[in-house]
């Protein structure tokens, strides 16, 4: 037998070893789930409006341990979490489709240990990807849980976990990010699907929703005609303030250079800005646009960061990052859109001194007076 053929032998055996491992521990999984559902419905049916006291599940989780020797995860507090965990997702796991809660929860005396059977999986539940919620562990369920009570989001953190093989501590870090990170205040993006963790996590806090560029002079942009000549006045405005626009996008960002010029066959493209940012070990292009936030302009950035990575990048540093920066965005309308790209990009908005509230630009200082107070004093020096 050829050298070729034994390894063409081994990949197809290991290839069937591993895929049926992981059927294994998913049955596991799903098993386990199950059962700490039925529980957790048990005891929530005994302990909110049953006749159990105040220290029912303490000494339930003793007497258990004791007669189980050896037995984990029935702790007091793991016990109390399937409750928590039951109570959760009965509304969204009915086994019928005009089951209230409460019923589901009604069964004081025995426990349904098959609760994720396919067979009893709920019609209710068609929202909820049945692989994904059985593919990962009671624990990864309850970090999530602990976090955010939000349907939308619960599902899109179970998907990740699922797609990404985060273990509990990674999906720990994802989720202390996002918390750390005013949700409202990050630039609507898709790192947490396009990056390692830990690279997302830092991206994630990096980028704001939107900047402040008191340095745009708006009566000049207003003078001009076209979005074209009107965003080029945006991009010299910042590259005149390259230093303050660093300053207010953040820390580690190097300048590399504006209308940066890229050919990709017989195709010239001209980013308008585009950075190195150390921390990130990549490039962030910045795409400008002086009005509001349009779909196209995202296959336009991801060409950008396409060829900046295909030409541009060198083998040590990680792939570009794009960050559009617009006038006016709808949120939902932007994740929506970037959702489906694989390349990591953000939608940001800024503001220019004419958005700022009337009495705060009053007690702001006047620009020629400050200017003119700089030159006496570079005169002085």
């Amino acid at each position: 037998m050829e050298l070729e053929n034994y390894n063409e032998a081994v990949s197809t055996i290991k290839q069937a070893i591993l895929q049926s491992q992981y059927r294994a521990a998913k049955l596991v999984t799903g098993e386990q789930l199950s059962l700490y559902f039925g529980i957790g419905c048990y005891v929530a049916a005994n302990s909110r409006k049953g006749t159990w006291g105040t220290g029912a599940i303490s000494r339930i989780s003793q007497q258990l341990r004791k007669e189980l020797p050896g037995l984990r995860g029935f702790s007091e507090q793991n016990i109390r979490n399937m409750r928590t965990f039951a109570e959760f997702w009965s509304s969204y796991l009915n086994c019928s489709p005009t089951a209230s809660n409460l019923q589901l929860a009604e069964n004081k005396t025995s426990i349904d240990i098959d609760r994720f059977s396919l067979q009893k999986w709920s019609p209710m539940a068609s929202e909820i990807n049945r692989d994904d919620f059985l593919g990962i562990s009671f624990s990864h369920h309850m970090e999530i849980l602990h976090k955010t009570k939000d349907i939308g989001k619960i599902l899109f953190y179970i998907h990740q976990t699922v797609l990404h093989k985060w273990d509990k501590y990674d999906l720990r870090d994802v989720l202390k990010a996002a918390e750390d990170s005013d949700v409202d205040a990050v630039a609507t993006n898709n790192f947490m699907q396009t990056l390692p963790v830990n690279d997302a996590r830092k991206a994630v806090g990096m980028f704001k929703d939107e900047y402040f560029l008191d340095y745009i002079n708006v009566e000049e942009i207003e003078v001009e005609k076209t979005d074209d000549v009107d965003e080029r006045v945006v991009e010299q405005a910042i590259v005149r303030n390259i230093k303050k626009f660093i300053m207010t996008f953040g820390k580690d960002f190097a300048f590399i250079g504006n209308q940066y010029h890229l050919e990709m066959f017989t195709e010239e493209l001209f980013p308008d800005l585009l950075f190195f940012n150390r921390e990130l070990n990549c490039m962030v292009v910045v795409e400008l646009k002086k009005g509001a936030f349009k779909s196209g302009y995202i296959g336009q950035l991801q060409t950008y960061m396409r060829v900046l990575d295909d030409k541009i990048r060198k083998p040590h540093e990680n792939p570009t990052i794009g960050i559009l920066l617009c006038k006016s965005a709808d949120k939902a309308f932007v994740e929506y859109v970037i959702r489906d790209y694989n390349s990591p990009m953000g939608v940001a908005t800024y503001k220019t001194a004419a958005d700022m509230d009337e009495k705060l630009r009053q007690s702001l200082p006047d620009v020629e007076e400050m200017r003119k107070l700089l030159v006496d004093n570079d005169e002085i020096e």
